[in-house]
């Protein structure tokens, strides 16, 4: 299993908050893989907000071909933050030349398309960039969005933030998530480590989506260009949750019922039973099989977890106002957040999703058995 830790604080955090707390749940995790994602940035990069933000690791060579290609976008880099390690990396932890975070100016003639548009053509840059890298290995691309950030590195999680320095004040952010990766591809791509991204919204998962195929092909099959990648099964759930969101305009809510519908049984006797038997049918595809614990994050900053119907994967949320945490387990939460009421923590059942909202003032809590908000 991996291990999963997200927070969500009113004041500017570092990385290493999250890093620590995998730290403790070490035994989880096999020091396979580190993701971090970052937004609501403080730090350096709070001056830049509305500003596209690219994360990767590059070559010598693939940094120039990036900066041919901005060139060519007309984008113009505002502010740049490098990691360019010249110590030895840890064992298992592969020599990289430039671990790059780069801030940019988006080109005049974007300036007054409509922002639906704007994030697609984010979208496609890194997908662009993406493909460039693929042909020979000179770039690994994230994200390419506003006040985003993403790192990650095979190697241990705490191995690999000392290596890279992430105890840095220009790196800082109000929600991080983080996971310690445990291996189960034969080989170990970085492409798999979670979070994953896509246009505002991110998702990391601990279990198994065995329902991963039929998921993909269906998702493949709405000709959305960003619907690609999977070298995890557990990208689906985030574009599972664009689909959701961005496609079929629904909530956090729905989404829950569309991963891990009720039974038809249970839906005879909800007060939304038709509509949500429909949305069933017509989402069924998109139905998971677990056991899977999902944290997520969307646009306007919400963090949220649920578990699938088979609850295997043990997941926490607790904290107080102004700062929550969701951790895989009752260790790393006690780890970032020890001054708490412990009576208040929670642990999602089979029909819940918990959240906590932009204010972070208190936990919010869905169950599947409840009235559908939006459809009152």
């Amino acid at each position: 299993m991996c291990r999963l830790f997200a927070i969500t604080s009113k004041d500017p955090l570092s990385p290493m908050v999250a890093i620590r707390a995998l730290d403790v749940m070490k035994e989880g995790h096999d020091g396979s893989g580190v993701g971090l994602y970052l937004t609501d940035l403080g730090g350096d990069f709070e001056q830049f907000r509305g500003g596209p933000i690219l994360s990767g690791i590059f070559s010598n060579a693939g940094i120039k071909a990036l900066d041919r290609y901005m060139m060519d976008m007309d984008f113009m880099t505002k502010y740049k933050l490098s990691f360019r390690p010249t110590k030895r990396p840890p064992v298992g932890t592969p020599q990289r030349d430039n671990y790059l975070i780069r801030v940019y100016e988006y080109p005049p003639a974007w300036e007054n398309l409509p922002e639906e548009e704007i994030q697609h053509r984010l979208m496609m840059c890194r997908l662009q960039l993406q493909e460039m890298g693929r042909q020979d290995g000179s770039m690994v691309v994230f994200s390419f969005w506003p006040d985003t950030i993403m790192i990650k590195e095979v190697g241990d999680p705490m191995t690999v933030a000392d290596y890279l320095g992430l105890n840095r004040k220009e790196l800082q952010a109000r929600t991080i998530m983080a996971q310690g990766r445990q291996n189960t591809n034969y080989a170990i791509n970085i492409y798999a480590c979670h979070p994953f991204f896509i246009q505002g919204m991110a998702t990391m998962t601990n279990g198994e989506n065995t329902a991963f195929v039929p998921i993909r092909e269906f998702l493949m099959s709405r000709k959305e260009p960003g619907y690609v990648g999977y070298q995890s099964d557990s990208e689906v759930f985030t574009h599972i949750l664009h689909y959701a969101t961005k496609k079929l305009q629904l909530d956090l809510e729905t989404y829950k019922h569309i991963v891990t519908p009720l039974k038809d049984s249970e839906l005879a006797n909800h007060p939304n039973g038709p509509w949500l038997k429909m949305l069933k049918q017509s989402c069924r595809p998109l139905i998971v099989d677990g056991p899977n614990c999902v944290i997520g994050c969307l646009p306007d900053k919400t963090l949220f977890m649920l578990q699938d119907s088979k609850k295997l994967r043990p997941g926490v949320v607790g904290g107080h106002a102004g700062m929550f945490a969701f951790s895989s387990e009752m260790c790393g939460l006690d780890a970032a957040i020890p001054a708490r009421d412990k009576s208040k923590d929670f642990q999602p059942m089979k029909y819940d999703t918990v959240f906590v909202g932009p204010e972070r003032q208190e936990v919010g809590r869905w169950s599947q058995m409840d009235s559908l908000s939006r459809l009152h």
